[in-house]
């Protein structure tokens, strides 16, 4: 063999074992999704200085109320497994420390987490960077019994709440059991309540009525802005919750298959008195209660968030409290801001698509042992 036939010998074994260790490593699967914690101070928290932390104080103490409720030593969330955030005992005394905190005293309240809380970096597998989305309550048309535009069914949860997928449902699976709550004049609005989780309807008979999240069937969610974008209907920087809702006004007959393909439904139930009721069954405070995946994160905990939208100029660095939950928020750095009611609401919610981070305020009794886990 020539010196020329044996460098090209070599070129090419060469090149099939980049060829082969790359396919290696893009078939090599992921690790599952774990929450790390990196140790922070409050001096590498951007904005920690601008925010009114105060405001985030009557959502703190909301949370307080459930769960010190509890016995001392109960888990902060019994559906957390990533970590021992502590038993209720060890955040007796935050707990009580923040409700000494005067009304709107930000420098108070500043000192409250900077004095009992120890700041921790969140990640997945140690990547810091998460998905921040956002929700609001809906407002939709609605009776107590159907007839006429009132053709769209919300229902209670079931005996069996796993059952059936969406389309199962839509096609009848439910019908006769008397578990319809309400009837809607818009599939549209009734397929973006489940997402919101929570709503009023505003009645034929007359009023209005809160409902709320009270569980799903447990089926996978899919995110009908993913299959939208794989699809080729709409490029990913367009996709959000009012491009969507255009989108299925425009295409009703397509839009009416696309929701069947997230095979996800969501349950209600009627709500009396101050609402939305978020997971942790207290009421949501518009602009500081963050949905968060209750396998990583627990209820009740206080949260730095910082996000950055990834379509837009905006910032988004406040205090917010995880008190709430849902089946597209998955992962260790994940997050759903809360935004209220109305079309100001309504408009920041649907908009938001943001990349960020956050950190996790735990007492400091509870810190040292999730520190560098």
């Amino acid at each position: 063999m020539t010196r020329r036939a044996r460098h090209a010998v070599w070129i090419i074994l060469s090149l099939a074992l980049l060829a082969a260790a790359s396919s290696f490593y893009l078939l090599r699967p992921k690790p599952p999704p774990r929450l790390t914690l990196a140790p922070g101070s409050y001096d590498q928290l951007l904005g920690w200085r601008d925010d009114a932390v105060a405001a985030s104080l009557p959502a703190l103490l909301r949370s307080c109320k459930a769960f010190l409720a509890k016995p001392d030593g109960a888990p902060l969330d019994a559906l957390t497994k990533s970590a021992d955030f502590g038993p209720v005992a060890q955040w007796r005394a935050p707990c009580a420390a923040a409700e000494a905190v005067p009304a709107n005293d930000d420098p108070a309240a500043r000192q409250l987490f900077e004095t009992a809380f120890t700041p921790l970096l969140a990640g997945n597998n140690g990547a810091s960077q998460g998905l921040f989305t956002g929700y609001f309550e809906i407002t939709l048309r609605g009776s107590r019994r159907r007839g006429g535009v009132f053709q769209t069914p919300l229902y209670r949860r079931p005996a069996e709440p796993a059952r059936y997928a969406r389309a199962e449902i839509e096609d009848g699976a439910l019908a006769g059991q008397g578990l319809e709550l309400l009837w809607v004049d818009d599939p549209v609005d009734a397929f973006f309540l489940e997402i919101q989780g929570s709503g009023r309807v505003h009645l034929k008979e007359g009023g209005t009525t809160r409902i709320g999240y009270d569980g799903s069937n447990g089926k996978p969610y899919v995110a009908v802005g993913r299959l939208l974008v794989e699809r080729g209907e709409m490029p990913k920087e367009q996709v959000t919750m009012a491009s969507i809702r255009l989108w299925m006004a425009a295409h009703p007959r397509e839009g009416a298959a696309l929701r069947r393909d997230n095979p996800s439904v969501v349950f209600f139930r009627e709500i009396t008195g101050d609402g939305p009721i978020g997971a942790e069954r207290v009421v949501l405070t518009a602009g500081r209660s963050l949905a968060v995946d209750r396998a990583f994160i627990p209820l009740g905990l206080p949260i730095w968030l910082e996000a950055q939208q990834r379509f837009a100029p905006d910032v988004m660095r406040r205090l917010v409290i995880a008190q709430d939950a849902g089946g597209a928020i998955k992962g260790p750095v994940r997050g759903d801001l809360f935004w209220g009611h109305g079309e100001a609401a309504a408009s920041g919610a649907g908009a938001m698509n943001a990349s960020g981070r956050y950190y996790l305020l735990v007492p400091n009794e509870v810190a040292p042992r999730l520190v560098g886990r």
